[in-house]
């Protein structure tokens, strides 16, 4: 569903109108931030696999910290392979990093560490990698990227939109204090319910991430 249609699919369950734009009304604009609201609730509550893409960078020799382009703060990381040698690359904390260049003699090899730092001008998340590379290497980064709040009115939901439809009308719901017989309590726990049942479907796809087994 888009951002309108979202909108307009609340407005209908508050018995108000519908709009041809989000920016119609002060009302459809506030609708607009439950909408935007709940979105964020929703893709928060799993790593959707609607979510999950993978990003790819190509190193350069003699340069260890890139820019993963379209990548916010809103992400997480699943794994990292370096697919040049063939080999999955392991996690390294800040300090552990900070040693590595700033107190001893880096040397220039095969990435196989990784530690995230920050972001560039644009708000694209950066990666620092270790060893220096030495040419050029292609990294797949496994990411769940969350999505920035919607402004178009065409921009479309990827994750489940029935969720997202049921806590945006419980916050509205809350806010102007009716609904013509449904509590706001009430409201929460059918999104609670529809959010569950959602998680449930999508996990279905990756039974190893759900099923704790002894290492």
């Amino acid at each position: 569903m888009t951002y309108l249609q979202l909108v307009n699919s609340v407005l209908r369950r508050l018995r108000e109108n519908e709009v041809t734009s989000v920016n119609d009304s002060s009302y459809s604009k506030l609708i607009g931030d439950f909408v935007n609201d709940a979105k964020r609730i929703v893709e928060d509550s799993w790593d959707w696999s609607s979510l999950r893409n993978t990003f790819t960078i190509n190193t350069q020799a003699n340069v260890f910290s890139y820019a993963i382009t379209g990548v916010g703060s809103a992400s997480k990381t699943l794994d990292v392979i370096n697919d040049t040698s063939n080999a999955f690359m392991r996690q390294a904390s800040s300090s552990w990093m900070n040693n590595a260049f700033l107190n001893q003699d880096p040397p220039k090899s095969t990435p196989s560490y990784y530690s995230w730092n920050g972001f560039d001008a644009n708000g694209n998340l950066q990666v620092d990698v270790f060893p220096i590379p030495d040419g050029v290497y292609n990294l797949h980064f496994n990411m769940v990227d969350r999505t920035a709040p919607f402004t178009s009115d065409s921009t479309v939901l990827d994750v489940p939109s029935a969720p997202v439809i049921q806590y945006a009308v419980a916050l509205a719901s809350r806010e102007r204090g009716e609904t013509g017989g449904t509590s706001a309590q009430e409201l929460y726990a059918i999104a609670d319910s529809t959010l569950a049942d959602a998680i449930a479907m999508d996990a279905a796809r990756f039974p190893s991430e759900t099923t704790w087994t002894v290492c």
